[in-house]
C-alpha cells in the first residue's frame, strides 16, 4: 500500500516586540492595533505571509508587540514582464532597454500590447526574505503609527511615541537580527517591575504570552487584561451588593495601565455624600482612576474599587495609602460646592460679559441675552398659543438667562464636563423653579451620539435656542464647518435640532425656527438661513440613511419646500409602503412627465373648467381624481401619509389613458391652459406628502 506524502512542515510565527517606557495609556489599544495591521499587511504584499495566516496584538503600558502566525522565510519567486520600446524603434532605442535592465538584446521578445508590437524583457524575480527585510518594514510599520507628538531619547536620531529600550523579532525560535529605531533584536523581554521575572529569554514566538505570564507576571493581551478587570469588579460589586454604572471608557484606560490587575475595595466617609455625587464620580473616576460603586437606586455608596498593578497577599497598605490620597480630591469638591452657593446664579450673569465668547459675536453675556430671546421664540412655537404656552416661554427664557452662569463657579471651572450640571443644583438651591434648573442642565443635550433627549417643553426651548444661536451666529459671520474642521460644534448642534426635533415630535417648521434665531441676532450679523437649513438638511439625511432609509427615499420626502421634522418618519415610512405597490412606478414616472410639462408651462393656472374638457380620458381622470380627494383629504389631516399615498393607486390606469391619448400642450389656448391647470392641481395631491417623481426609474 503507498504511503501517502508528508505534510509541509507549517510555517513558524513571527513575534516582534517593541519594549519602551510608559506608553500613553488612552492610544495604547489603537497603537497596537495599527502596529498589527501595517506589519501583517507589510508581510502579505511581500508574499511572506500564507493563506492560513493569522496575527494578534499585545500591549501593555510598557511594550506593543504582534505575532502572525504561519510566516515563511522567504516567499517564491515571481515572473515579471517588463515592457519595452516599440517593435519599429531604433536598435539603438532597443539596445538600451536591455542595458537599462541588465539584458541583451536577444533575451527579448516581441509581445502584442493595445498600442501594438513592444519589445518585452521576462525575468524572473527572487522572493523576499523575511531576515533581510523584516527590520525595515518594523521600522516602518512604526512610523506609520497614528503618532500625534514624537519624542527623541539619548544621542541618537531615532524618534517614536516613548524611548525604546528594547527589541525582539523570533521567527520561531530563531532570532531575526535588525537594528529598529537604534535598538539591536534580541530575544529577552522583560517581566513585572516587582512580580515577575525582570529579564526573560523566550524560547520562541509560540510560547511569548505563556512565557511572560507564568515567568513575567505579566498579562500581556490587552482584551485578556480587560475582561480579567472587569470580573474582578463584577466579582467584587456583587459581593458588596452593588453596582459599577458605567465603566467602558475607564475601564479601556485602566487596562492600559496595569500589566498584572488586582481589585481592592476602598471606602471613604459619607459625609462627602453631601456634595453631588456626580462631583464625587468624576472626580474618582477622572483624577483617581477609581470605580465609584452604587446601589440599587442608583446612588453611590460611600465605597470604590481600585485596580492596583501588584497582587498582595495583605493589601491593607495600599489600600489605606488610596483612601488618603483620595480624600482631599473629595475635601476639594466639597470646598467648591460650599463656595459655589454662597452667590446665587443670577448674581453671576453680569460677569459674564468679561467673558469672550467669539470676537464677531461678543461676549457669553451677549450670547446669553441673545439665547434668552430666542428661548421665548422657541417655546412659543413649539406649543399652542395659549396662557400655558406663554407660562412655558417665560420659564424658558429665565433658564436660557441663567444657562452659562456655572461656568464661572468654582466646581465647572475644575471639572468643565459639570457645566449644566452644576447649574441646575445652584438653581435649586437658589429657589428657581424646578422647570428651569432641569432646563439648564438638559440644554447641552444630546452632547453625543445616543446621549438622553432633554424632556419638558422648557427644556427643549432652551436646548434649541442655545443650538440654533450656534447655527446662525457663525454662519452669519462666515464660520462653517470645512472639511473635518468643525471647532465650534456646528454639526453636532445640527443634529441635536433634528433629534429633538423628530424624535420629540414637535409641530413646527424648521424654517420658522431658523428664522427666530436670525431675529433674536444683531442686523449686523449676516443672514444665512438658507445655508444653515441646507446645513441641518445634509444633517438630517445621514440621520435617516442611519436608520434604514433609502436616497431615494428620503429625496423624496426632504426635496419639499417646507419640512416639518416630526413629519418626517411617517412621511418616509408612507413613501416606502408606497413604493411597494404595483402602481407606484407608473405614477411616479407620470408625476415626473407632469412636473416637466408644468416647468415647460412656466405659469400655471390656480384651478381648471371641467366644462372645457372634450377628450374621455380626460374627464375620466377628473372624475377619478374628485372621487378619491375625499378619502386622500381625509387619510393627510388625520396624518395617515400612507393611507393617503394609497389612494393614489386607483389613478394609475385613468393617469396612464390621460397619457396616451391627450395632447396636453393643445393648439387651442383655452384648452392647453384648462389641462395645465388641471395637472397642477393634481401634481399638487400626488406631491403633498412627498415628490414622488424622485422615485421615478
Amino acid at each position: 500500500m503507498a504511503s501517502k506524502p508528508a505534510a509541509a512542515p507549517r510555517a513558524p510565527t513571527l513575534l516582534v516586540e517593541l519594549l519602551t517606557e510608559e506608553l500613553p495609556p488612552r492610544s495604547l489599544e489603537a497603537l497596537a492595533r495599527a502596529l498589527r495591521d501595517s506589519l501583517t499587511h507589510a508581510l502579505e504584499s511581500a508574499g511572506l505571509r500564507s493563506s492560513e495566516s493569522g496575527s494578534r496584538y499585545f500591549a501593555t503600558p510598557r511594550r506593543l508587540a504582534v505575532a502572525v502566525s504561519h510566516v515563511r522565510a522567504a516567499a517564491g519567486a515571481s515572473r515579471e514582464r517588463v515592457l519595452g520600446p516599440s517593435s519599429k524603434a531604433p536598435a539603438e532605442a532597443v539596445a538600451g532597454f536591455a542595458r537599462k535592465h541588465g539584458a541583451t538584446v536577444e533575451q527579448l521578445a516581441k509581445v502584442e500590447t493595445p498600442k501594438g508590437p513592444v519589445y518585452a524583457l521576462e525575468r524572473t524575480l527572487p522572493g523576499a526574505v523575511l531576515a533581510d527585510v523584516l527590520a525595515a518594514k518594523v521600522e516602518a510599520a512604526l512610523k506609520a503609527l497614528p503618532v500625534t507628538k514624537l519624542m527623541r531619547w539619548g544621542a541618537g536620531e531615532a524618534q517614536f511615541v516613548r524611548p525604546v529600550h528594547g527589541l525582539v523579532m523570533l521567527h520561531g525560535a530563531k532570532l531575526i537580527a535588525g537594528t529598529v529605531l537604534g535598538v539591536a533584536s534580541g530575544r529577552h523581554t522583560r517581566g513585572h517591575r516587582f512580580m515577575g521575572k525582570g529579564r526573560i529569554a523566550l524560547k520562541d514566538a509560540d510560547g511569548y504570552e505563556a512565557q511572560l505570564r507564568d515567568a513575567g507576571m505579566v498579562l500581556a493581551d490587552f482584551d485578556a487584561r480587560r475582561a480579567e478587570i472587569e470580573r474582578q469588579l463584577q466579582q467584587n460589586a456583587k459581593q458588596l451588593k452593588a453596582s459599577l454604572g458605567e465603566t467602558g471608557a475607564l475601564l479601556d484606560e485602566v487596562t492600559a495601565l496595569v500589566e498584572h490587575p488586582t481589585v481592592y475595595v476602598g471606602q471613604f466617609e459619607p459625609a462627602y455624600l453631601a456634595v453631588p455625587q456626580e462631583c464625587l464620580i468624576l472626580t474618582m473616576r477622572q483624577n483617581q482612576k477609581y470605580f465609584p460603586l452604587f446601589d440599587a437606586g442608583g446612588r453611590l455608596l460611600p465605597r470604590f474599587l481600585m485596580v492596583s498593578n501588584m497582587q498582595l497577599a495583605d493589601p491593607r497598605h495600599v489600600v489605606r495609602g488610596n483612601e488618603r490620597v483620595v480624600r482631599p480630591r473629595l475635601q476639594d469638591a466639597r470646598f467648591f460646592y460650599d463656595q459655589d452657593r454662597k452667590q446665587r446664579l443670577e448674581e453671576r450673569v453680569p460677569q459674564l460679559a468679561k467673558v469672550v465668547f467669539h470676537h464677531k459675536l461678543g461676549s457669553q453675556l451677549d450670547r446669553v441675552q441673545r439665547t434668552k430671546i430666542l428661548a421665548g421664540m422657541v417655546a412659543r412655537l413649539l406649543g399652542a398659543a395659549d396662557e400655558p404656552a406663554e407660562r412655558a416661554a417665560e420659564l424658558a427664557e429665565r433658564a436660557a438667562e441663567l444657562s452659562k452662569a456655572d461656568l464661572l463657579t468654582g466646581m465647572v471651572g475644575e471639572f468643565p464636563e459639570l457645566q449644566g450640571i452644576m447649574g441646575r443644583y445652584y438653581a435649586l438651591h437658589d429657589g428657581e423653579p424646578p422647570e428651569v434648573a432641569d432646563a439648564i442642565e438638559a440644554h447641552y443635550r444630546p452632547r453625543f451620539a445616543g446621549d438622553r433627549l432633554p424632556e419638558s417643553l422648557v427644556a427643549c426651548a432652551v436646548a434649541l435656542a442655545d443650538k440654533l444661536y450656534l447655527l446662525a451666529g457663525f454662519f452669519g459671520i462666515g464660520q462653517q464647518p470645512t472639511g473635518e474642521k468643525d471647532p465650534y460644534g456646528l454639526r453636532r448642534a445640527a443634529l441635536g435640532v433634528i433629534r429633538i426635533l423628530v424624535e420629540r415630535a414637535f409641530p413646527v417648521q424648521l424654517n420658522e425656527l431658523v428664522g427666530a434665531a436670525y431675529r433674536a441676532l444683531p442686523k449686523d450679523i449676516g443672514q444665512a438661513q438658507a445655508e444653515v437649513i441646507g446645513f441641518i438638511l445634509e444633517r438630517l439625511r445621514g440621520y435617516l440613511a442611519e436608520r434604514g432609509y433609502s436616497t431615494l427615499e428620503i429625496e423624496a420626502v426632504l426635496s419639499r419646500a417646507f419640512v416639518r421634522l416630526d413629519q418626517v418618519p411617517r412621511q418616509l415610512e408612507a413613501v416606502r409602503a408606497f413604493s411597494q405597490l404595483p402602481e407606484a412606478p407608473s405614477l411616479a414616472a407620470a408625476n415626473k412627465r407632469i412636473a416637466n410639462i408644468l416647468k415647460q408651462a412656466g405659469s400655471v393656472p390656480p384651478d381648471f373648467d371641467p366644462a372645457l374638457f372634450s377628450e374621455a380620458e380626460e374627464t375620466q381622470l377628473a372624475g377619478a381624481y374628485a372621487a378619491l380627494q375625499p378619502a386622500f383629504e381625509s387619510a393627510f389631516r388625520a396624518g395617515d401619509y400612507t393611507g393617503a399615498l394609497r389612494t393614489l393607486a386607483a389613478l394609475k390606469a385613468p393617469v396612464d389613458a390621460f397619457f396616451d391619448k391627450v395632447l396636453v400642450m393643445d393648439k387651442d389656448e383655452r384648452v392647453r391652459r384648462n389641462r395645465i391647470g388641471f395637472l397642477g392641481k393634481l401634481h399638487a395631491t400626488m406631491n403633498r406628502v412627498a415628490d414622488l417623481s424622485r422615485l421615478a426609474a
